[in-house]
């Protein structure tokens, strides 16, 4: 294998980012280059250096108590770590609750408290042990050591004061079998907040991967047809599909033509008409139509598979913070438990405090720097954050993105669906023979309703309340141009793109065409409506001294007629997905330098 090939594997098993943490130490440790583990994919990567086989980094991972797997299986219904919290919860509020009553009430009693934490414990030691002993393992102890050694020195000195003055009220003063369980609860209700804004963040991965996962039908050298699944396409075959059809991969139409629907690549929600020799892209839908294509480019070679790869690597870029994380831990859990050492060490042989309460001391060290805090406020101030802001309107993909927010000089704006809703209004007409406004809006409301297509759906639901039906008979699609029909009196109309117009006008400009009885009366310009406030938002942002930049994969005249319509500074227009990483990039690195 070449040297910079890119291996990458499915991981199960990591709870935490503590888990994806100690397996990128180990593969490092073993030489591998360029590793990135991600605990929200559940994902390994590395360049091949040809120091180890698979076999060797497989084996490594699963001493850590990791499996690799051939592909992470969705979970139905509750997480093992959400289950594992919900049963340590049960057994934890009464443990914390005994402190509000008497000593006498039941809550208060030895064998009680020690029943209630036992389960707990046993959760907490197997939880967190697993990716504690790993991180041992490699050598950089991680935040779960301490997690780890926080509950067993709580719970050991409890057992020890409950053995010790077993029947006696002294043995009160060793109990702190509530501050074991509780640490234990509170992290695992940190895993668990961290568990699902994950899960949340990982969708868009998801729904990208559920657009590969069709069949295709192949056209055989003697002409017949057979289903195959998309890993089995291989270059060069020829494919078809009609009507309502996924295409399957990347390749060039060699036979009929067809409206496509390219929104899951450019964003926009105007089907493009494509013919032969055009370009077709996998994962867009065949919205009318029958086309055969010769397939190009399949598995990671299609655009759709660098989109999937594009949202992967956009998710293992960490936050400054995180990075520094990263580096603190490694050096975080041997300080502390050096400090508590000499804690003991100092209030014992220096201080002259007797040997019961020096153990107390150090232990007090260890369980106030356990992270419990950490566990739990880091993801919590997260979730916060973005579920306020979801109610009012903003989404955010995660922390990272606030922190990067902070310091933000530019934003860039999408066009379709961010600064505009992806329904269309009529924006201005004009009459090329005598018809009038209303009979105009009577005859485009009449025949969109008999048309599929998403601009024929906004047309209907923007006339609905200023237009009256005509009653048309012989209504019939024109395949990739838009469709014709009669009315009662035997008017014959055609209404839809420039291809059906181009004998009658040489003016292209227009998004619709209105013939009658083969004569070209009206041109229909229609625009994105746009969002509310959108013009007041750009304009406050403009006065923030924010630098404002559309990147959007519509069409130039559209992008600058809208810039201009609400201010916004910048304009890149007809961008593909990877072109506009390469802008975000871009801009990035000028950002930097200014800094």
């Amino acid at each position: 294998m070449p040297e910079d090939q890119k291996i990458t594997l499915n991981i199960e098993g990591m709870t935490c980012a503590n888990c994806a943490l100690g397996i990128k130490k180990q593969l490092e440790k073993k030489g591998l280059e360029n590793v990135t583990v991600t605990f929200s994919t559940g994902e390994a990567s590395y360049n091949n250096t040809q120091k180890l086989s698979l076999e060797e980094v497989k084996a490594g991972i699963d001493s850590l108590g990791f499996k690799v797997v051939d592909e992470i299986v969705d979970e139905e219904g509750l997480s093992p770590v959400e289950k594992k919290f919900y049963f340590s919860l049960i057994f934890t509020i009464p443990l914390f609750l005994h402190m509000f009553f008497a000593h006498d009430f039941i809550l208060n009693n030895v064998w009680v408290q020690l029943g209630l934490s036992v389960p707990v414990i046993i959760i907490g030691l197997f939880h967190f042990g697993k990716s504690a002993f790993g991180s041992l393992k490699t050598g950089v102890p991680n935040m779960d050591v301490l997690i780890v050694i926080g509950i067993t020195s709580a719970f050991g000195y409890s057992l020890y004061g409950t053995m010790a003055y077993l029947g006696l009220p002294e043995a009160h003063n060793y109990l702190f079998y509530e501050t074991a369980a509780t640490i234990t609860t509170l992290v695992l209700l940190g895993n668990v907040l961290e568990h699902r804004s994950v899960k949340q963040t990982t969708t868009a991965i998801k729904e990208l991967n559920q657009l590969q996962k069709i069949e295709a039908k192949r056209i055989l050298p003697n002409g017949e047809i057979e289903l195959v699944d998309y890993d089995d396409i291989v270059v060069g075959d020829i494919l078809q599909f009609n009507t309502g059809d996924k295409i399957a991969v990347d390749g060039e139409i060699i036979w009929g033509d067809a409206v496509i629907n390219e929104a899951m690549i450019s964003g926009e929600s105007t089907p493009v008409n494509k013919k032969n020799t055009d370009k077709v892209i996998g994962g867009t839908i065949v919205a009318d139509g029958s086309i055969k294509m010769r397939a190009e480019k399949v598995g990671d070679e299609t655009v759709l598979s660098k989109i999937i790869e594009l949202v992967k690597n956009a998710q293992q870029d960490q936050p400054a913070i995180q990075k520094l994380g990263d580096k603190v831990s490694a050096i975080f859990v041997p300080v502390v438990v050096g400090i508590a050492v000499l804690t003991f060490t100092l209030a014992y042989f220096i201080f002259d405090l007797s040997l019961q309460q020096a153990i107390m001391q150090s232990i007090a060290v260890l369980v106030i720097s356990c992270p419990c805090a950490m566990g739990l406020a880091t993801p919590t101030a997260v979730m916060v954050g973005i579920g306020r802001a979801a109610k009012k309107g903003i989404l955010i993909k995660g922390g990272s993105t606030l922190e990067q927010f902070a310091v933000a000089k530019t934003i860039v704006f999408d066009k379709t669906g961010t600064l505009t809703t992806g329904n269309f209004v009529i924006k201005k007409t004009k009459l090329y023979a005598s018809v009038g406004e209303q009979e105009l809006k009577n005859i485009l409301f009449s025949l969109e309703q008999h048309s599929s297509h998403p601009i024929a759906k906004s047309i209907v639901n923007h006339l609905k309340n200023d237009a009256v039906t005509i009653e048309l008979t012989e209504v019939k699609e024109l395949r990739g141009k838009g469709l014709e029909a009669k009315d009662k009196t035997g008017n014959y109309y055609q209404l839809g793109s420039y291809r059906l117009a181009e004998q009658l006008t040489e003016n292209q400009n227009h998004s619709i065409y209105l013939i009658k009885n083969n004569e070209l009366i009206a041109g229909v310009d229609i625009e994105d409506e746009l969002k509310d406030n959108v013009a007041e938002t750009i304009t406050l942002l403009n006065k923030q001294g924010l630098n404002t930049v559309m990147l959007s994969g519509d069409k130039s005249d559209k992008c600058e007629e809208l810039a201009n319509q609400i201010g916004i500074k910048r304009v890149y227009s007809q961008q593909l997905p990877e072109e506009k990483l390469i802008k975000i990039e871009n801009l990035q690195k000028k950002a930097q330098q200014l800094w």
